[in-house]
């Protein structure tokens, strides 16, 4: 689902059920301000203002950067997870581009590499990632690095912790019996659904469906959680199948036997 199918909520007054508009005024004035009159500013620390027009802020970026040249390639094991922000499809921009875009397409396969580049996206330099997705190439924008927390900052508070054997086996257990593979399809999005729910049932005059409720969670300890985890796997894994040993069969006689 793109985000353009996703649920729209529009703000309305309660009272009319009329949408409401947002309008920016001057906060000295109180006068509503237009939309041409509107510009971007920076207030310095003296408490001067510099005006920005968006047209200006658009030709303060160099015309080398809208345009997509590669500079670095890279391991795609090397980049951070951390670092990825969001991913967009790449493809040639017309016939003439489809031997470029094949080609880059296939050595960055073969060679097991991506591509770093820089461009103009959304009025802003951003750094990107790009990697082969089958049959075309994905770009994915990277966070700057002070955009990224350090993780050492961000748990450092967090004390070491010696865990005995018994519990590391038992998660081991949990983990190896719960193994499976990554399907996107398989996840819902919950909140989409009940919000789909609800307004289905308001069209139709119903009471909305109540959330389920969750289980009262009571207060154990780790290792008995684990293990009433690891008993639950064991009930529920079907068992196998024990063989039967097959009897043996009795020998032929050899001969003839008399008859008496």
């Amino acid at each position: 689902m793109s985000s353009s199918e996703r649920i729209s909520l529009h703000l309305l007054n309660r009272a009319t059920g009329h949408r409401v508009h947002r309008h920016y005024v001057d906060s000295e004035t109180g006068d509503q301000v237009e939309r041409d009159d509107q510009v971007k500013g920076y207030e310095t620390k003296g408490g001067d203002v510099v005006l920005l027009d968006l047209e200006e802020v658009a030709a303060a970026v160099p015309e080398s950067d809208k345009t997509l040249t590669i500079s670095t390639f890279i391991r795609c094991s090397d980049i951070d997870d951390v670092y990825l922000d969001r991913p967009y499809y790449l493809g040639p921009a017309g016939p003439e581009a489809e031997e470029a875009f094949a080609l880059i397409r296939n050595s960055l396969g073969q060679q097991k590499v991506a591509a770093l580049t820089q461009t103009v996206l959304f009025r802003r330099v951003r750094t990107l990632l790009i990697r082969t997705c089958g049959d075309t190439l994905i770009a994915t924008t990277l966070n700057f690095d002070d955009e990224v927390r350090s993780s050492q900052d961000a748990f450092k508070t967090i004390p070491g912790r010696k865990l005995p054997q018994e519990m590391l086996d038992l998660a081991a257990h949990i983990i190896d019996t719960k193994k499976g593979h990554f399907d996107p399809s398989t996840f819902e999005d919950r909140y989409e659904a009940a919000l789909a729910d609800l307004v289905k049932a308001k069209l139709e005059g119903r009471k909305p469906p109540a959330a389920p409720r969750t289980a009262d969670n009571k207060v154990v300890s780790l290792m008995d959680a684990l293990r009433e985890s690891a008993g639950a796997l064991h009930d529920t894994t079907p068992s196998k199948p024990t063989r039967k040993r097959s009897q043996p069969r009795p020998k032929a006689a050899h001969g003839r036997r008399k008859a008496s």
